[in-house]
């Protein structure tokens, strides 16, 4: 073979061994800005969607951030229900027995005047957001100490029979304020 044919084989294995560098290069690099901004892109996901990591906790008085599309329900149901007794988060009863509140006009034992639409909806959307699901071999309570769900945030507290929505305020200073986060000395 000629000195001339073999110069230009081994140029082009150089030429295909370069090219081949660089598309691993280039495939490389593409490959990490890829990473790069499906983890920037992800952190301020996480960021963004993450209400508790930007409210702190002592603003949000009640037990769980409620989006805006829920607070109007929030308000009626407050307005509504904690002139009388204190309110109850939503999720200390099953959706069934809010349902049920909700259509009877007879609230334990005192005649009530019942909400008509919208305000209802809008109550109806909130509580039944952040209520919780009966399980199926649960009955539907209607009393704070019938709830698990109750019963299961309170484990080893000697609560009085029947247990009063007044009494609430024993532990928790601000429950009169929905805030139940904050509790006296004793429990924190």
């Amino acid at each position: 073979m000629s000195i001339f044919i073999k110069r230009k084989i081994r140029d082009r294995l150089v030429l295909q061994q370069s090219a081949e560098r660089q598309f691993k290069r280039q495939f490389f690099g593409l490959l990490l800005v890829i990473v790069t901004w499906s983890l920037a892109m992800g952190w301020l996901l996480a960021l963004a969607t993450n209400a508790q990591s930007a409210t702190p906790t002592a603003e949000i008085g009640t037990v769980d951030v409620v989006p805006a599309q829920y607070q109007l329900g929030q308000e009626l149901y407050l307005e509504n229900c904690s002139t009388c007794h204190i309110a109850l988060p939503p999720a200390v009863l099953p959706t069934q027995t809010w349902k049920n509140l909700l259509q009877d006009s007879q609230h334990y034992g005192a005649q009530l005047k019942p909400l008509v639409d919208p305000p209802r909806i809008l109550v109806w959307k909130y509580l039944s957001t952040f209520s919780r699901v009966k399980r199926d071999d649960e009955e539907t309570p209607y009393r704070l100490n019938d709830s698990r769900y109750f019963k299961a945030l309170h484990p080893g507290v000697k609560l009085p029979r029947p247990v009063q929505l007044g009494s609430c305020v024993s532990c928790h200073q601000g429950a009169s304020d929905y805030n139940f986060r904050r509790l006296t000395a004793e429990w924190k």
